[in-house]
């Protein structure tokens, strides 16, 4: 297994998820809802940081490998499972776009296994209709984490309207 800095970038989001989902579970008189808040989003946000920043040092510095390749997915995909099912738990999405979501990350990620197992890997490449919804989902998701409204924009309602539309897709 190499090891290199976008490599050790991807075990930072890895170890990130279980920070996000303690943040929920501080004591009450520790740190207000407010806090909390901030703190999941800050974390959000911060893994996603690192997920363009580990793609372009491997690419840049040319460390790419079959590990990282593997690992960047799977840690992208937990990161997002986890502030989906945190955010299900405090009632800011439905259960559904959850369940719509998490569902068709697995069944791309497993159709992609075993397309590559066939040689036809290059048939399941990613799509601009896939990278509109993974940016609707990264910008969702904060929002709907902090939901507090900011600069006068109602972000929960903003949130969910882009959750539905990387959930559908539309």
């Amino acid at each position: 297994m190499p090891f290199n800095l976008p490599i050790f970038l991807t075990w930072l989001r890895i170890v990130a998820i279980p920070l996000l989902i303690a943040v929920y579970y501080v004591p009450e008189g520790w740190a207000t809802a407010h806090e909390r808040d901030t703190a999941s989003t800050l974390i959000f946000v911060s893994a996603a940081i690192t997920d363009w920043a580990d793609g372009y040092l491997a690419r840049k510095w040319n460390q790419t490998s079959a590990f990282g390749a593997f690992l960047d997915p799977v840690a992208d995909k937990l990161m997002v499972a986890a502030a989906l099912i945190v955010l299900v738990q405090l009632g800011r999405t439905d259960a559904i776009v959850a369940t719509i979501i998490i569902g068709r990350e697995i069944t791309i990620s497993a159709l992609r296994e075993w397309m590559a197992k066939i040689g036809a890997s290059k048939s399941v490449a990613v799509s601009m209709l896939g990278k509109i919804k993974t940016t609707a989902q990264m910008v969702a998701i904060p929002m709907l984490l902090y939901a507090v409204p900011l600069f006068g924009t109602d972000l929960r309602q903003a949130g969910n309207w882009l959750i539905w539309i990387a959930a559908l897709r539309l």
